[in-house]
């Protein structure tokens, strides 16, 4: 079977797929707490994304802190501990993924989506945009 040619930018199909099930043994495993680490005793760790790389050899975890602030140190904290134990959370997962021909290694890396879209939402709510919109639709009324 081969792959359609239209630039393959984006992961394949199989990838997200696998991505999605790494993602939801990942989070029943931090949920049920069989990591016993002092650092994520602490927090509640959401599992927001899981990119599988081409081979499925790698999955990239990315992980965001409930109650904890973005980019602090406990975050960082959190990322290592998580690291630390990467292989056994590898083996508490693979039951979950018995079906994969290789079990992934994990890569945790801080999920920073969430503070790109609050500086996104800060912008849009900024006097200087909303003065830009104004004008706009000034301009669109005057044409009418």
């Amino acid at each position: 079977m081969s792959r359609p040619s239209g630039g393959g930018s984006g992961p394949s199909q199989r990838q997200l797929r696998v991505g999605e099930q790494v993602r939801h043994a990942l989070t029943e495993a931090l949920q049920r707490g069989e990591v016993r680490d002092e650092a994520l005793e602490a927090v509640l760790v959401s599992v927001s994304e899981v990119r599988m790389s081409p081979d499925l050899k790698i999955a990239t975890v990315f992980v965001s802190l409930i109650g904890e602030a973005p980019g602090s140190q406990g975050e960082q904290a959190i990322i290592k501990a998580l690291a630390r134990n990467a292989k056994f959370i590898r083996g508490r997962v693979s039951g979950a993924l018995r079906q994969l021909k290789y079990m992934p290694e994990f890569r945790f890396r801080p999920d920073t989506s969430y503070d790109n879209m609050a500086r996104i939402d800060e912008l849009l709510r900024s006097p200087q945009v909303a003065r830009d919109l104004d004008a706009d639709d000034a301009d669109g009324e005057k044409e009418d």
